[in-house]
């Protein structure tokens, strides 16, 4: 199946079920604003659902044509992880229960993979597993802490997986994880219409958090064939952005589990920004760490890859001090 195929049917199908299921989640799942929301009025949420369901729908068939084997410990986690996500939307699980659960799903990934999938290989396995699950339980959070105004998870994960789909295509990502990085962008393209400002349905739990536990997977692919840096930058906005936050909260005492509103992101929106503007400049921002992602494994030199690690590292560094500073009228 060509691979623009595969995105136009994952989009047509996230599309058809996000709107297809708003009326029942409009009834039963509906995301209520309070001091830390960024929106105004009541919202249903749970459209992660049409997102999984397409990527999955479109991947699965697509691998078995292709004679191509995605990981079943990556297909059962992905729906359980979902699962524990509606449940969270519907009644709001306790934070350990929900960390546990999440850490099943990441390690039943990270410890049925072979043996020779090493990131550093001068580690004990043992160890280095163990610093990936703990890696892998962070991504799927960030994600969905990121989760936080319309289409941001969209100007994330539509570059990123772009991007995935080009380095398969030229033969620098295993075809797994192209396959499902090509559907997971078809179906954030079909879900984008319901999400832009003001959005119409959220993803819910149910969506960012598999979506974080796939394309984790994915970066993480990226770093087992050896292009560490090329994974380190696609998601280099998020990581940074979600990490700096978590640890500024942590310095601060603050119950860095519970919800807030202390994202660069979110800080935006009160220091001027309009939504349409914080989300562009994440996009094109996302774009620029794609390109320099894909420079990383196409050039081979360990002084391009340097470079590209400081262009990555001060565009990030320049838009969250965009974000933090108010704007001049």
């Amino acid at each position: 199946m060509p691979a623009l195929l595969a995105v136009a049917i994952a989009a047509l199908m996230s599309a058809l079920i996000t709107w297809i299921s708003r009326p029942l989640l409009q009834r039963y799942a509906l995301a209520r604003p309070n001091a830390r929301s960024s929106h105004r009025i009541p919202t249903p949420q749970g459209a992660g659902i049409a997102v999984i369901a397409a990527t999955l729908l479109v991947a699965l068939p697509w691998a078995a044509w292709a004679n191509v084997a995605i990981p079943l410990a990556l297909v059962i986690a992905t729906v359980v992880i979902a699962i524990v996500g509606f449940a969270d939307d519907i009644v709001s699980l306790p934070v350990l229960v929900r960390l546990a659960l999440q850490a099943a799903c990441v390690g039943a990934v990270v410890f049925t993979a072979p043996e020779t999938a090493r990131v550093v290989s001068a580690l004990p396995l043992s160890l280095e597993r163990g610093l990936i699950l703990l890696a892998g339980v962070w991504f799927v959070n960030l994600v969905n802490f990121m989760d936080g105004l319309d289409l941001m998870t969209v100007a994330e994960v539509v570059p990123v997986t772009a991007a995935l789909l080009l380095l398969g295509l030229l033969g620098d990502l295993s075809w797994p994880a192209v396959l499902i990085a090509t559907a997971l962008c078809g179906a954030m393209l079909g879900f984008a219409p319901f999400n832009k400002p003001v959005a119409r349905v959220f993803l819910g739990d149910v969506g960012s958090l598999p979506i974080g536990l796939l394309l984790g997977w994915c970066l993480l692919e990226l770093a087992w064939s050896g292009q560490i840096a090329a994974a380190l930058l696609l998601p280099a906005y998020y990581l940074a952005d979600s990490t700096i936050t978590l640890f500024r909260r942590i310095a601060r005492r603050e119950q860095f589990w519970s919800a807030h509103r202390a994202h660069f992101y979110q800080r935006a929106t009160d220091n001027g920004f309009t939504v349409l503007r914080i989300i562009g400049e994440v996009f094109l921002v996302n774009l620029v760490l794609a390109a320099l992602a894909v420079l990383t494994v196409r050039s081979g030199s360990a002084m391009v890859t340097l470079l590209a690690l400081l262009a990555g590292a001060l565009t990030v560094t320049f838009e969250l001090r965009r974000f933090s500073r108010p704007q001049s009228s």
